[in-house]
């Protein structure tokens, strides 16, 4: 089977892969530090809190000594990752020894945050202003709406009801791993693309901001600036009204494509716009374990392999239909069965078994969820057998001996074969045995000399 290409980074993976010049004219903004050490593990955390006012050098040996000798592993891990962000710079002494420093640079824009404190470059808009806020619940509906109308948008035009403004040239960045465009033939889904709609919501999330970001240059976007906005934006009050004045021309680009995300919610007023933070876009800065929080499902499974789904989401119908036959849909519940043939469908489009079952226990029903498993024993067991089936069997091309004239000459033409590393099967009693099609010539060869 084909293994998971597609990988959702998270923010400080896309940090770190930046280069130095950039990462460093990132790191003189305070608030982007204090997202980066929010996202650092506890270990890594404590080191750079415990050598922020230490202007030279410290030993690698010395700070393994900071940990218990079972911390070893995790010593390695904080220290990898500071590396990686470049908060610590590596180098070494003239001991020919391993040394660590925080970066500069970091280490300016952190004391002067934790020392003075610092303010966002935007207040909240007061409230007499701002007329019919929406509440949180509101505004959550709000986020998840617009992604799904998004995704659907993605992956099928023709289903969507209100196209989202989203210009042609970035639908094509993001369709651009996810869809195959062929001459003549409609869009389908790749590999990547089938296995991106059975992520999570935060999974799928990263995978398109971490593609917006990565494809900025090609639209004349700088991409150090543009992650510099999404991590300030994710120290806003999800809820609270930010003006759209106290934007620059840059960033008053951006936000339009972040609302048509969900990241934020615009609304204007008699004297002027806003716009309203999600939770989306408060979460940017956290780790994408941290951010997974679990969301109401809505699929029961039953043990005849029946599928229900409590939804009125034609993405969620679209998803389903990745693996189980939808047999009829109604307003707010969409029917379907769990077959052989639609699972052999799933596993030939790159679906793997498991991520199927992930699925369908990610999403399950809150009536099923609690339950232990919330999908039945016997189905999640027999989508593992359907998929061994397709992989017990393996075609190759090659080529039959029998009615060879000696034993002596059976077990020569073995010999070459193996030699060859081209013998796949043999019968020694019988005399028959099956190589390879591309020793066939070698194997050939020998027999005839044997004449």
């Amino acid at each position: 089977m084909p293994e998971v290409r597609i990988i959702a980074k998270n923010f400080m993976d896309m940090v770190a892969s930046m280069p130095t010049m950039k990462l460093d004219k990132l790191y003189e903004n305070g608030f982007i530090c204090e997202a980066i050490l929010r996202s650092l593990p506890p270990l890594a955390k404590k080191y750079v809190i415990q050598m922020l006012h230490i202007d030279v050098p410290v030993a690698a040996k010395l700070l393994e000594e900071w940990v218990l000798p079972d911390g070893v592993s995790k010593y390695r891990v904080a220290i990898d990752r500071l590396v990686q962000l470049r908060v610590f710079v590596e180098a070494v002494d003239r001991k020919n020894e391993k040394t660590y420093k925080v970066n500069p640079t970091f280490q300016r824009s952190l004391q002067k945050l934790l020392v003075q404190g610092g303010t966002l470059p935007r207040e909240a808009m007061p409230s007499n202003i701002t007329v019919r806020l929406p509440t949180l619940e509101n505004l959550e509906a709000y986020a998840l709406e617009q992604w799904e109308c998004f995704l659907l948008q993605l992956i099928s035009p023709s289903q969507v009801e209100k196209p989202l403004n989203i210009s042609s040239s970035l639908m094509k960045v993001f369709q651009r791993r996810l869809l195959s465009h062929r001459d003549r033939e409609a869009p389908k889904l790749t590999e990547s693309g089938f296995q991106f709609l059975l992520m999570d919501t935060n999974a799928q999330l990263w995978y398109i901001i971490r593609e917006y970001i990565s494809n900025s240059e090609e639209r004349g976007v700088d991409a150090a600036e543009l992650i510099s906005f999404m991590l300030e934006l994710s120290f806003h009050v999800i809820g609270e009204a930010y003006s759209v004045d106290t934007l620059t021309d840059f960033q008053r680009s951006i936000i339009n494509d972040l609302a048509d995300l969900g990241l934020v919610k615009l609304q204007q007023g008699r004297k002027g716009s806003w716009f309203i933070p999600t939770k989306l876009a408060t979460n940017l800065s956290m780790s994408l374990s941290d951010s997974s929080s679990r969301k109401e499902g809505f699929v029961v499974v039953e043990t005849n392999f029946r599928v229900y789904a409590y939804s009125t989401s034609k993405l969620h119908c679209e998803i389903l239909r990745l693996f189980s036959r939808v047999e009829y849909q109604l307003p707010n519940l969409i029917v379907g069965a769990i077959t052989k043939e639609s699972l052999y469908n799933a596993f030939e489009n790159g679906i793997t078994a498991e991520q199927i079952i992930t699925f369908l226990q990610q999403n399950a029903h809150p009536r099923v969820a609690n339950r232990t498993p919330s999908v039945p024993e016997n189905v999640t067991e027999q989508i593992r057998l359907w998929e061994n089936d397709l992989n017990r069997v393996e075609m190759t091309d090659a080529y039959y001996y029998d009615e060879f004239p000696s034993r002596d000459v059976f077990e020569g033409a073995c010999d070459c074969a193996r030699e060859w590393n081209g013998l796949l099967w043999e019968d020694s009693k019988k005399m028959h045995m099956v190589v390879k099609t591309e020793v066939h010539p070698y194997v050939r060869d020998y027999l005839r000399r044997q004449k």
